[in-house]
């Protein structure tokens, strides 16, 4: 029988292949997330709310052909160079080239028109490209680990690598920026006709490309590292059929399932907290703590060293308690320390005393944030082989095949709608003046604890199966 092999581990090579496609990703993402929005809008001159538009076309783009394309490479029939990982270089050109293009705008808003569409348009259209080249892509990779990863230690090490290689890659990804923050003479008047925008449309784009040029090199990196050799060993290799029935059919399958339900909503709600920070963090350095030259390097340390502290911490009692209770840990440390940050309401607050605040807040989110991977990934693989187990208990493999890229495709689809929502927002709240009141933005930015709250009491509803996971559940332990 198929199932008496040896259930599959990503190890040395192909570890570190497939875990360092998390580094290229991350870059180009995390760019993207945390400037395009400084970029457009206080550089380019365009207007908050058509730059949140662009960026929740992006994000609603993704959100839909992320469950499309899961179906689709679901139902694909295994050819040479295998099921999914083809998909990687189909979907490369286009991802390189849209993550290239979005810094080059061939046309700057005018001073006295911030609403200039043809900035507005070329800007949706390079969102729109890299939303469905780069939804392909991660799509295709989050649904390769249940295939290629079949058990919890390996997957906890498959975590820990990919949760590392994030780390590295968003310190790369914010440090650059801000190096060129901090050589700016007034980083507070950056427009394009401005010294301090001149020297940002010099730098920026030629970090997007730096970027987008490791993001080509590791993506290849991971697909020459996947294996994908046992699709033809097994019945999956038939020709399979997609109808637009069996297609509804099969996204609906894992709104369907209770515990990966609960894990949707978990994630949507941490998607909605992390791109509200990402689209915030450089106006409040410059608006609400009012940095400027070296004072940006404050940031950078903060964030290397929160994020490596808490991972390391993390990794540590990894083995000590249940997976879910160290998340729902996790999430209780950023809840506190997102609400925090409303001590910056304080004007009475010394420059010392505010930093002290940032570096116990704002670390603290960082490092927890970066720490969610660690519990998240294995959860939901485990919870898409429960799934699979359910749906066929004598080769889990098939059903995995099966299901893998709904799973991941939904998982996607709704946090590309929880960032969606939360851009849209605050592009709308941000609009005109509010773009500099420091008071709008801090309460914006530890608005994130109220959603990490809220993501607490969905996760105490998920209950892992002890056999499939060789974890305890959350409520077993809670109750001992």
């Amino acid at each position: 029988m198929v199932e008496a092999a040896s259930p599959r581990e990503l190890l040395g090579f192909r570890l570190i292949g497939y875990s360092i496609g998390d580094f290229g990703i991350s870059l180009v993402n995390i760019l993207f997330g945390t400037f395009v929005f400084q970029f457009y809008v206080y550089t380019i001159n365009l207007n908050s709310i058509l730059v949140s538009i662009g960026i929740s076309m992006q994000l609603i783009i993704g959100a839909f052909f992320s469950i499309i394309f899961g179906v689709i490479v679901d139902n694909k029939t295994p050819g040479k160079l295998g099921k999914r990982r083809p998909f990687l270089l189909f979907a490369l050109p286009l991802w390189v080239l849209a993550n290239i293009l979005i810094w080059f705008p061939p046309w700057y808003a005018p001073q006295a028109d911030s609403f200039f569409w043809p900035t507005a348009i070329f800007f949706w259209f390079m969102t729109a490209l890299q939303a469905t080249s780069g939804t392909l892509i991660f799509n295709v990779y989050l649904s390769m680990l249940p295939e290629q990863s079949q058990t919890q230690k390996n997957r906890k090490v498959v975590a820990s690598n990919r949760a590392l290689f994030s780390i590295i890659a968003s310190i790369l990804a914010l440090m650059l920026p801000l190096i060129v923050q901090s050589i700016l003479a007034d980083p507070e008047n950056v427009k394009w006709w401005q010294p301090s925008g001149k020297l940002i449309l010099l730098y920026i784009p030629m970090i997007g490309i730096t970027f987008a040029i490791f993001g080509l090199i590791t993506i290849i990196f991971t697909f020459f590292s996947v294996d994908e050799k046992f699709h033809n060993n097994t019945p999956i290799n038939e020709k399979n059929k997609i109808s637009i029935v069996s297609t509804i059919q099969q996204i609906a399958v894992p709104i369907k399932d209770k515990k990966f339900r609960n894990f949707l909503v978990v994630r949507f709600l941490h998607s909605i907290s992390g791109i509200t920070l990402g689209i915030l963090v450089i106006p409040f350095l410059v608006i609400v703590l009012k940095f400027k030259e070296s004072e940006f390097f404050i940031y950078v340390i903060v964030s290397i060293f929160s994020k490596f502290t808490w991972y390391f911490i993390w990794r540590k009692i990894l083995t000590k308690r249940s997976i879910i209770t160290k998340y729902f840990i996790c999430i209780g440390l950023a809840t506190i320390a997102s609400l925090l940050e409303l001590l910056f309401l304080l004007e009475f607050l010394s420059f010392e005393l505010k930093i002290f605040i940032f570096i116990l807040s704002i670390g603290t989110v960082l490092g927890s944030m970066y720490a969610f991977p660690l519990f998240a990934i294995p959860i939901g693989a485990t919870l898409v082989h429960e799934a699979s187990y359910k749906e066929e208990k004598l080769n889990t493999s098939i059903s995995i095949s099966k299901l893998s890229g709904a799973y991941y495709g939904s998982l996607t689809f709704f946090t590309s709608i929880g960032q969606a929502l939360s851009s849209i927002i605050l592009g709308f709240i941000l609009s005109g003046p509010n773009e500099n009141n420091p008071i709008i933005i801090t309460f914006l930015i530890s608005s994130m604890g109220i959603f990490y709250l809220i993501s607490l009491l969905f996760l105490k509803n998920i209950k892992l199966n002890k056999e499939l996971s060789g974890i305890p559940t959350l409520n077993n332990e809670l109750s001992q």
